[in-house]
């Protein structure tokens, strides 16, 4: 059997201490450096300990205060999929499902934005190149629960319908129905998870905490012949949702 991580083994410990109610709810946990010295280990496993339980949705930590039992509380399932885009076949269900299943959302579109390096390496773009940056707060049950800053090559849009992605007649039905509308079959979505930290300015627009863990997902889009047509860093606190990848798989 393999020897479990350090970090693992103190999250198993800590979460039982929780749960058997050594500290209630709104209750602030013993600091880290605390922690540290009572186990004989680096302050990093702690960090990493407690991160764990605040994913699992037993903590919270609250920035420059602590860590914290917080109330129990659902996290909806977000699925991002495109196997089920394909089987449905439904071009709306799909913009829908772009958008995490929001019931709405507030877009704000800016044409003729220079890339940034990062968003220009991103679209196999020179930086400074002109792009439409669009940027999402989505709500679901009146909560925000995603944001997302999504940039289109303007040498691909400009001069059509779908130059801006919420006007036009095609507003809101995703990336892939407004390339296919303007001759553009996309092939291939790439997403990148990983684990970040709330700005201030995220947390502010999500109602949760500065620091709060979220995950950011770095999505790049492109079309059949490997061309970038659209990227974007999608913003989810973890704290309401638990995000699900459903892939499907190819059949002889």
């Amino acid at each position: 059997m393999p020897r479990q991580a350090p970090y693992v083994a103190l999250a198993d410990v800590l979460r039982a201490r929780v749960l058997a109610g050594e500290w209630g709810i709104g209750e602030r946990l013993p600091s880290r450096v605390r922690f540290a010295e009572e186990y004989g280990v680096g302050r990093n496993v702690v960090q990493r300990a407690m991160d764990r339980l605040i994913v699992d949705g037993l903590l919270e930590g609250r920035a420059g205060s602590g860590t914290y039992v917080c109330e129990p509380r659902e996290r909806l399932r977000l699925i991002r999929s495109r196997h089920r885009e394909r089987r449905d076949g439904s071009p709306l269900d799909a913009g829908m499902r772009e958008r995490g299943g929001a019931s709405a959302w507030d877009a704000h579109s800016q044409p003729r934005v220079p890339a940034p390096d990062r968003i220009a390496e991103r679209l196999a773009l020179t930086p400074g190149e002109l792009c439409v940056a669009t940027h999402y707060e989505f709500l679901a049950d009146g909560q925000p629960v995603q944001l997302s800053a999504s940039w289109e090559p303007m040498a691909i849009t400009q001069g059509t319908p779908i130059m801006l992605p919420e006007n036009g007649p095609l507003a809101g039905r995703g990336v892939v129905e407004r390339m296919r509308a303007i001759g553009i079959t996309v092939d291939t979505v790439v997403e990148v998870p990983r684990p970040a930290r709330a700005t201030q300015v995220q947390a502010h627009l999500l109602g949760i905490g500065a620091g709060d863990l979220v995950l950011l997902i770095e999505r790049t889009i492109y079309d059949i012949g490997g061309r970038p047509v659209e990227t974007a860093d999608i913003v989810i606190p973890d704290m309401r949702r638990e995000v699900v990848y459903e892939f499907g798989i190819d059949r002889p």
